[in-house]
Parts: C-alpha cells; structure tokens; sequence
C-alpha cells in the first residue's frame, strides 16, 4: 500500500522540480540575462508597435536609465523621482528618492515599490554626465529569493520577493572627478553579492547574499572612471569576477576579492565584460579610439598580449557575442567581427530612424553624451535587436551580412529609450527612461 502510494507522489515531485527548473531557466536576472551574455533563444515577435503585439505598458514611479530584469512571474526595474526630472520645477536635491518596482509579467500591475531616501551628499545635477542618465542607472539583480538594488551613495539594498527590505550596506559616498556618478550594476557569484562601487570608494565588494555581511573589499585607483558591469568567468580555483577598467582587464578571485590576473584592455571603463566560449571580451572605451581584445581565460598574473587585438567602434553599449561574431553598436553604426581573429565582418549604417525624435537621455535634457548609445544590443531567437534612444527597435539577421527583418517604431514615447531590454518566456521588456513595456503575443 504505502509503496503504491509513494510512486505517483515521487513522480509528482520530480515533474514539480523540472518545471521550476525550467521556468528558472527562463529568467533574465541581471543586467544584459544570464552572466551578461544578452543572448535568448526564446521567440519573440519581430514586428510590434503601439497597436501590435503590445501586451501591456505600465508608467513608472520615476525616470531611469537602468534595465528591467525578469525572475519567475515578476518584473524588476529602478528608477528616481523628486528632482532631476527634466522640468521647469527640477526640485531640491535633497527631495531625490529612488525606487525599485515589481510588477506582474502578466498584466502589468504594480505588485509593489520600494522606495528610498537619496544619501547626501549626492552629486548635483548640472554638468555634462548626470544629465545624460539621471540618478536610476544600475540594473537590479536577483536569486530568485532576494532582489538587490545598487543606489550609489545610498548603498546596496536587499529586499525578499514580496518587497520586504532585509538588509542596507554602505558602500561609500565619495565622488568622482567628474561628479558623474555610478552605473557598474551589481551581479551574483553563487552567494556572493558582488557590487563595484566605483564613484563611491573606488573599491570592489564581496558581500554575503543572504545578511549583507563583507566577506571581502578590494580597493584600487584603477576601479575609477568605470561604468561597466563585471562578468564571471569559471577559473580552475573558483569562480573570477572580470572587469574592464581604464587601458587593462582584470580578473578577481570570488572568493578572496585578491586579483588573479590581469591583461591590455581598452582605452575606457564603459562598457561591461562579455564571456563566451573560454575568452573574456572587453570591446569598447572612450579615450583614443575604441580598442577590442579577446583574453583566453585561465590565466595568472600578468598577461602581456591579448589572444588578438583590434579597433572598434563602441563606447557605452555593451557588444553580444553570438555564434562566432561580435556585434557592436555605436549611434547609427552596427559592425560585425569575427570572435576567432577580431577582423571586421562587416560595418553598415543602420536605417533611418522613425518618428524624428532625438532620445533624451536620463532627466530629459541631453548633457553631453546625448545621442550616444547606451542601450546594449542583445540576440534573441538567431536575431540581433537593437534599440535606439528615440524609439526605434531594430531587428537585424545574425550572420555574415547585415540584413534587416524588422523596423519597429516606439517613438510615440518621446521620454527616450537607455536601458537594455530583458526577454524571458516569449516576452521581451523594454523601459523608455518613464515607461515599461511588454511585447509578446
């Protein structure tokens, strides 16, 4: 009796287990998907507007510049709110808050909103960076049992998936040179937190995932004027955590915070590291022309030459590689390189862009980089998407030549567009800088 019992609920279980692992398998919880390769292979519709394959729009709290990330049924996104909004009245800046906000994949209702008072002194708004983004530029991250925000000078927040705040970490309330605040987002190394507080301390942290606590810091002039986010790299003594900084790329063990190796970089810290097929990537830079080095991962200590070396075209948008090609964007340009040897495949113009509008960028005035593009491109389905600030969404062939599936238009929101879409399940979202949309069928 009891063994004829047990064989349905055991099998029971086990079909639980593989459907949550499938449904996991689906998230895009950090910034640019899974360990930042902003590659998916599920489907989405190539062609979509405000009256097609629109699923839902939800206005935000806030204004923002950082990207949505997906886990389970839920939908995570950062934004600001009480100055720096771009009008006449832009407020007091000690009335900045920042807010982190759940939403249903499914409908599009707020669940809830986390909401936090901005730590002083934060950087004004006035000069040539912050215009361009705001205060809302890191991506949240999550494991699917907590869902952490980086709010720069106001610290590193824990919240449980209902909304419950669980811890707060000070990482540091300095400014840069430039008072143009932070943006490397935060990402997980198993249980390991890992937030580079740049602007704030020029110091990397290690944080325990669950309370918070410092398990390690590691600080280092070359940490300034870094924007991009880290990756994690499998090495034979744990996992690293590599990160492009100013003229070098470095690896940093996960377990102790000491450096492992490091090797030639770039000419800047803006865009993030991509790992793929046993190399780190770091394409991109903004002094000097935009270098591209590809370095085998696994090795120690100083690294002389990169396994190859080339100029290219990117500065704040993070390249994907996929299916032997690096794909860059940098305002109206795309170029395509083959990963083995970094020569150009290709470098075309992309279209003409729809509705005329400009893309403003973070609090609706365009500071310096406006016009730049900050959106990373990512590849869904065997398709690269691109997205620029005005609205336009490209949908673009992968392979040899550049072929163009799809011009959508979603300039009927003249906020601007900066962050980089999530896609999980048949779904892609997309965040204008006060918006959140979702496409699918």
């Amino acid at each position: 009796m009891n063994n004829r019992n047990s064989q349905p609920t055991a099998i029971g279980l086990l079909l639980a287990i593989i459907l949550s692992t499938s449904a996991n398998a689906e998230d895009w919880p950090r910034f640019r998907g899974p360990n930042g390769s902003g590659v998916s292979t599920s489907s989405i519709p190539t062609e979509f507007g405000k009256e097609s394959n629109m699923k839902w729009n939800i206005e935000l709290p806030g204004r923002g510049v950082s990207s949505p990330i997906v886990v389970g049924d839920k939908v995570f996104v950062t934004c600001y709110s009480g100055y720096g909004m771009g009008g006449d009245d832009d407020g007091e800046l000690e009335d900045l808050k920042r807010h982190l906000v759940c939403i249903s994949r499914k409908d599009g209702k707020t669940l809830w909103t986390a909401t936090e008072d901005a730590a002083m002194p934060e950087d004004p708004w006035s000069g040539m960076g912050v215009p361009s983004h705001g205060y809302a530029s890191h991506t949240p991250t999550s494991d699917g049992e907590r869902v952490y925000a980086f709010f720069g000078k106001s610290g590193v927040f824990a919240y449980d998936m209902d909304g419950k705040k669980l811890w707060n970490k000070d990482v540091g309330k300095e400014s840069g040179r430039q008072r143009w605040g932070s943006s490397s987002s935060p990402i997980l190394s198993d249980d390991l937190l890992v937030v580079l507080a740049s602007d704030e301390s020029e110091t990397m942290y290690g944080l325990d995932a669950k309370t918070g606590e410092e398990r390690w810091s590691t600080p280092a002039a070359g940490f300034s004027n870094v924007w991009g986010t880290p990756a994690i790299a499998k090495g034979e003594k744990g996992n690293e955590i590599v990160v492009a900084v100013p003229e070098e790329t470095w690896a940093i063990s996960a377990e102790s915070g000491k450096l492992r190796w490091m090797a030639p970089g770039n000419g800047g810290g803006s865009h993030s590291i991509v790992i793929a097929d046993g190399f780190a990537y770091s394409i991109g830079g903004s002094r000097g022309g935009a270098a591209a080095v590809a370095i085998k991962l696994g090795g120690k200590g100083e690294i002389d030459e990169p396994d190859w070396e080339t100029r290219a075209a990117s500065r704040f948008a993070t390249p994907v590689v996929y299916d032997g090609r690096i794909y860059t964007v940098a305002r109206d340009a795309i170029q395509c390189y083959d990963t083995s040897n970094g020569e150009e495949i290709y470098q075309e113009r992309l279209p003409a862009k729809l509705g005329g509008g400009d893309g403003q960028g973070g609090g609706g005035r365009r500071g310096r980089f406006g016009g730049q593009s900050y959106a990373s491109p990512i590849v869904v389905d065997g398709n690269l998407i691109v997205t620029d600030q005005g609205g336009t969404v490209y949908i673009i062939k992968t392979g040899d030549k550049f072929e163009v599936v799809a011009k959508n238009d979603l300039t009927f929101d003249k906020s601007g567009f900066n962050g980089t879409p999530a896609v999980s399940d048949g779904d892609m979202f997309i965040r204008s800088n006060t918006n959140l949309y979702c496409i699918g069928k």
